[in-house]
């Protein structure tokens, strides 16, 4: 965004360091659902386990919209 004031140097290490530790707990979720993914289930909960994948994916592509809106600003 042009002329929009920058992030202050430490508020932004913050916010990439929060975003970062956001990331790793995506990936543990990522991963559990994969395996679950990979079992046999009924068809109630195939929608259940599209729904938390779907929703992961959602939560990454915020987490990445943050950290390219940090890099931009700061």
């Amino acid at each position: 965004m042009p002329n929009s004031p920058t992030i202050p140097a430490e508020q932004a290490k913050e916010i990439r360091r929060l975003s970062h530790d956001l990331s790793n707990a995506l990936e543990i979720i990522v991963q559990a659902n994969y395996l679950l993914g990979a079992m046999s289930h009924d068809d109630s909960a195939k929608q259940w386990v599209q729904l938390l994948e779907s929703g992961v994916g959602q939560a990454a592509e915020i987490n990445r919209n943050l950290r390219d809106y940090i890099v931009a600003n700061s």
